[in-house]
């Protein structure tokens, strides 16, 4: 049998932003052209996780990975690589800092110290082709479930695993699961909760992106468990690749009879159905998303009682939980409860983003610190900058400094540290960031989203929100801060819902652990980071200046002025604090005060 070559190119969201597609037809051409279409095969797959780098290819067996690919660089990639057997070095990945290139995806310091479960199949497989999934073991442990297992043991190995939902509340899955399917009500609906609206969080999206049927295969699981012939997909419109993918999915699923009538001749019917949310965050909250399934306001209910669906049982969990719940049963709740803490068991995903090397999507296991993903898989902060602090959760997440670097990511601990585990957004802050600035942000976002049922939650951060505008813009009172905490607090006691019960967290923690830079603004009218245009000031140093005319020639405002290779001046009434000045000097005359 003839030696294969699978060239598994990344078709994600990000990578096909930036050619993906093109560069998978003009690797098509070039294999023909070659004469190389029946050793090399083209593979679309969903995100390899450092896709921050695409458009990515890894070249299977060997697992070469080549990033940053432009269209030009095919013809010789192919060539070269494929034709001659001579990897392409200038298209490898160099860690940061260095030189010499990694050829191979398991010595890169981002892949190699992940352990994927939730993403076990990712870079390994065509989302859209069914039969990939199955041969990576797909639809065995449903097969086990119905033909093998009754619900109370479905359920015992989901509990005894210890997997918690990774939607960001962490209650145990297993519980869950038990009392929906002691309801005597019927029908019974699972759901899964798609509805990923995190800023710089992309977990779920991908997941469904790249390996929707274990998400589907998951669902069926659970709904066997409770005794449910019926589930929704909330997915929100805005991940249009998501949406395809998860439907071409259920279509293959009922044509192998994997969903539908008589599931595997066990008797078991279920069938899956999308349901495309409109976009808003609150709609992630298990409450608010029911009531938009029924056509209703989606506004979260008081619980207790149960979140129901239509007044009937269902059981809710999100993408990532879904994933976990195949392997568990295939491989055994003992091998997953081993994975993780005493209370936090397996894996988590993570999106890492913000001022960090190797941005993408990890998969790690419980109990890892901070610094080991900031630091061992995220590859650090650029060079020249100092780490700040890093937000896990979310929006309504807490800032962690670097002082807590060294925190076990467990839901204990990190709720214990004023953050939270969130669905598994994780946003890494230099030097550079305004910690009262980035506190306003996630509250004008938190604010904006609030569906406004809760006048705590409505009015409360909209007073967070212009305490925070004020400081920024240079208008900080004495007794702000303690308004500020006050605000917090009531908030969070006075709340329905898990948003705005979370809501106050940015404020609280940057307070906790950078109360200094409030305290400067409101103080000292003055931002240590310049990045509040209303507390800085750009000037030219008398020392540094070369009158080179870089800046005056980039300025918008016309704001410079000088003659050549003299001392420039800037018009503070024309300066709008753009910046521009900062980024054109060469010769590091521009300050910032």
């Amino acid at each position: 049998m003839p030696h294969i070559t699978n060239v598994m190119i990344c078709t994600c969201t990000n990578c096909i932003s930036n050619g993906a597609l093109d560069i998978r037809d003009s690797l098509d051409a070039q294999i023909k052209r070659q004469g190389l279409q029946d050793d090399v095969l083209v593979v679309p797959t969903g995100a390899s996780g450092l896709c921050v780098n695409g458009p990515i290819l890894i070249v299977q067996p060997e697992g070469i990975f080549y990033q940053k690919l432009k269209g030009k660089d095919i013809p010789n990639l192919v060539e070269e690589h494929f034709l001659k057997g001579r990897p392409v070095k200038s298209l490898m990945y160099v860690p940061p800092g260095e030189e010499s290139p990694i050829p191979e995806l398991r010595s890169i310091p981002f892949f190699k110290d992940q352990r994927l479960i939730a993403l076990r199949n990712r870079g390994l497989i065509d989302p859209d082709k069914i039969d990939e999934y199955i041969a990576r073991d797909g639809y065995k442990a449903l097969a086990k479930a119905v033909t093998s297992m009754t619900q109370e043991e479905v359920i015992k190995e989901i509990s005894d695993s210890g997997l918690r939902g990774r939607g960001g509340a962490g209650f145990p899955t297993g519980r869950k699961w038990d009392s929906r399917r002691k309801d005597p009500r019927t029908p019974k609906y699972v759901v899964c909760n798609a509805d990923e609206g995190d800023p710089g969080a992309f977990m779920d999206r991908s997941i469904v992106e790249a390996d929707p049927h274990s998400v589907i295969e998951g669902m069926a699981i659970g709904a066997y468990a409770v005794g449910a012939s019926s589930g929704y997909m909330y997915l929100r419109m805005e991940y249009p690749l998501a949406v395809k993918r998860i439907q071409l999915a259920i279509e293959q699923a009922r044509e192998y009879g994997l969903l539908g009538k008589d599931i595997f001749g066990s008797g078991f019917d279920f069938d899956l159905q999308v349901f495309k949310g409109a976009g808003a965050f609150v709609c992630g909250e298990t409450t608010a998303l029911v009531a938009s399934i029924e056509g209703k306001i989606p506004e979260p209910r008081q619980r207790p009682p149960r979140t129901t669906l239509w007044d009937k049982p269902v059981v809710i969990n999100n993408v990532e939980t879904w994933a976990n719940v195949p392997v568990i049963l295939n491989w055994g709740a003992k091998w997953f409860a081993e994975i993780g803490t005493e209370k936090s068991k397996g894996t988590k995903v993570f999106s890492l983003a913000g001022n960090i090397n190797n941005a993408g999507l990890v998969e790690v296991p419980m109990g890892i610190t901070l610094r080991d993903i900031v630091y061992n898989i995220g590859g650090g902060i650029p060079k020249g900058k100092e780490f700040k602090a890093v937000q896990t959760g979310g929006p309504s997440g807490g800032f962690l400094p670097a002082s807590l670097l060294d925190l076990s990511v467990d839901y204990e601990q990190l709720d214990e540290a004023g953050s939270m585990m969130g669905s598994g957004g994780m946003v890494v802050m230099d030097e550079n960031v305004c910690m009262v600035e980035m506190a306003r942000y996630f509250v004008a976002f938190t604010n904006d989203e609030s569906c406004g049922k809760c006048t705590s939650c409505r009015e409360g951060s909209l007073a967070l929100l212009e305490i925070l505008s004020r400081m920024c813009n240079g208008e900080g009172k004495p007794g702000d801060i303690e308004l500020l905490e006050e605000l917090g607090e009531a908030i969070r006691d006075a709340s329905q819902c898990g948003l705005g019960q979370s809501l106050p967290n940015p404020v609280l923690s940057s307070l906790e652990h950078f109360r200094d830079e409030y305290k400067a603004h409101i103080d000292e009218k003055r931002c240590p980071a310049g990045l509040c245009k209303a507390l800085i000031t750009f000037n030219i140093s008398e020392e540094k200046c070369i009158g080179c005319r870089l800046c005056a020639k980039k300025c918008p405002q016309e704001a410079i002025s000088g003659e050549a290779k003299e001392l420039h001046t800037i018009d503070q009434d024309k300066c709008i604090k753009c910046g521009v000045c900062l980024d054109a000097c060469k010769s590091e005359a521009v300050l910032v005060a």
